[in-house]
């Protein structure tokens, strides 16, 4: 993760070692080790944090693409006497993972939303993850309700895992310098985690942020989004035998949204727990936002579980468009 051993750096995979010592402090302070841990590290480079790894844990499995890095952690961490570093040649994205207590990561930026779906995937659940991103893609993760960078990416990660900000670290750190600073982010998962159907959590955040700035009410009412819930709603009911409601669809949604007290709630407003609980309302009234015709089963509890990466795609804090009208 750190430089100065004398290898090249290599632009193909989005190199850039840490060469601040008091970075990798930080690091290690904030994944608080234990002697019995295993620690899993992305990247290690030519192994400065590897070293204050090995020495801390029972085990360091390290993940590295460039076999000239691999090759020089190996020679360092041999060369100081310890036997307990693991070295897989490969694409993290790519590689089975291990079981680990702790992750520490510097990752290449291209890859930080399929990595941090990877994370929050694997099983059985880390401790702790200590992970340096781009600020900018960090600032989205760490976003609380009604900062400007608070959007869906902040959403969907809050339903898995707390995060919380470390350190920042100027671009001046690195070797070479990248174009933009970085943030060193501590990621705890949830105990218990919230449990949600997320194909139905993904459908309600991509209406609420298509306009984030814009109320709830206008959002939903959109044309194109009552068309997709009336054609849903209708489905549901022929599946489950519920007699269709005799108002139209943009008052059945208002209903909702009235009840819950969040028509005049702009997106950037609302906190996780009450968008968790507003998609029970609509859910309760019938009101779903998976595509039923393509062969959804109402209570299929496998698929309710299951998650894509799009859920930790970077939404780039779009605000969406206003190309559409209400009805």
């Amino acid at each position: 993760m750190q430089g100065g051993q004398g290898v090249p750096t290599n632009k193909k995979f989005g190199q850039h070692l840490l060469r601040n010592p008091g970075i990798v402090d930080k690091i290690i302070a904030a994944a608080d080790i234990k002697p019995s841990d295993t620690a899993f590290e992305i990247g290690p480079g030519t192994g400065n944090l590897t070293m204050k790894l090995v020495e801390s844990c029972k085990k360091v499995i390290a993940c590295e693409i460039d076999s000239r890095m691999a090759a020089e952690v190996r020679k360092r961490v041999s060369s100081a006497g310890r036997t307990n570093l693991e070295v897989k040649e490969n694409d993290v994205l790519r590689e089975s993972w291990p079981v680990f207590d702790v992750c520490v990561a510097n990752l290449p930026y291209q890859i930080s939303s399929p990595f941090t779906f990877k994370l929050l995937a694997h099983r059985p659940a880390f401790r702790c993850a200590v992970l340096m991103f781009q600020k900018e893609f960090a600032e989205r993760l760490i976003a609380n309700v009604g900062e400007s960078q608070y959007g869906r990416l902040a959403l969907n990660v809050k339903l898995f895992v707390k995060v919380t900000c470390v350190c920042k670290v100027s671009r001046m750190n690195f070797s070479p310098p990248p174009e933009v600073d970085s943030m060193v982010v501590k990621v705890v998962p949830r105990d218990p985690p919230i449990e949600v159907d997320f194909r139905e959590w993904d459908g309600l955040m991509r209406i609420a942020f298509g306009r984030k700035r814009k109320t709830l009410r206008s959002s939903f009412c959109m044309t194109h989004t009552l068309k997709t819930l009336e054609d849903n709603y209708k489905t549901w009911c022929a599946l489950t035998g519920v007699r269709p409601a005799k108002e139209s669809m943009k008052d059945l949604v208002i209903s909702v949204l009235n009840d819950s007290k969040l028509g005049d709630k702009r997106a950037i407003k609302v906190d996780l727990d009450t968008y968790f609980r507003l998609l029970l309302e609509f859910n309760k009234r019938g009101i779903h936002f998976t595509n039923m015709n393509a062969g959804v089963k109402i209570g299929d509890v496998k698929a309710q579980k299951e998650f894509s990466a799009d859920l930790f795609m970077d939404d780039g804090g779009d605000d969406g468009g206003d190309d559409d009208m209400e009805d």
